[in-house]
């Protein structure tokens, strides 16, 4: 598609997760653009064993339904990739800054549950998003740390690449929290491992949240310099 292609700078510095979309689809053509684009990530070996089930439509709604309904009911929580847990020290305080910002900018209050918990069900919705991307990983490499690594390259990729085209999207763990759902309702596979799911679509400006802008830690917290000259 003809487009004034961005920055690469331009592209990583202004983009953000979106979580508010306009109830318009997104061609199917433009969503192959992205994902080509995206393809080109690295990959450990060459081996590109990431695979994509793009979702929309009644599937997608279904889906939606399905994880919410589990959600509310109890059911256990059955997310095919390793969990890390409780967050603790430096990496709980930046999840509840960033929990801050949204909630400030949503003006849910602390002590208003209902309003709370209707921004969780959202996530589990993928934020009624027109497009869910399902990103899955060959089985054959289940347990292998090459496949996470391999994933997360190629979502950061078709992330940056969406922005590139004017499409805002969230990666989402909420949206695949009933695995079994999401694998029935969008065919996947047996032998593929759903590793995480990517809301799609045109961002909705007037959504508050959509302006939220994550802090990122400083350069000398995350990068140490051996051998260079002082």
């Amino acid at each position: 598609m003809n487009h004034a292609a961005p920055s690469f700078d331009a592209v990583v510095e202004g983009r953000r997760s979106i979580r508010g979309f306009l109830d318009k689809p997104v061609p199917r053509e433009l969503i192959e653009e992205v994902l080509a684009l995206a393809m080109r990530a690295p990959s450990s070996f060459n081996n590109q064993c990431w695979n994509f089930t793009v979702v929309s439509g009644e599937p997608l709604d279904r889906i939606r339904r399905g994880n919410t309904e589990g959600i509310l009911a109890g059911t256990p929580d059955s997310r095919e990739f390793r969990t890390h847990g409780k967050q603790s020290g430096d990496h709980r305080t930046r999840q509840v800054e960033v929990a801050k910002q949204l909630f400030g900018a949503m003006g849910i209050a602390r002590e208003d549950k209902e309003a709370r918990q209707d921004w969780v069900l959202r996530g589990f919705r993928q934020f009624d998003a027109p497009v869910s991307i399902v990103v899955t990983y060959d089985r054959d490499l289940l347990g292998s740390d090459v496949a996470p690594f391999d994933c997360g390259a190629v979502t950061n990729a078709l992330v940056n690449a969406a922005w590139s085209r004017g499409l805002g999207c969230v990666i989402n763990s909420q949206g695949i929290m009933q695995s079994p759902v999401v694998r029935r309702e969008a065919n996947i596979p047996d032998d593929q491992v759903i590793m995480i799911c990517v809301a799609m679509g045109w961002p909705d400006e007037d959504f508050p949240a959509n302006a939220v802008v994550s802090n990122r830690k400083p350069l000398d917290a995350a990068a140490s310099f051996v051998g260079f000259p002082d």
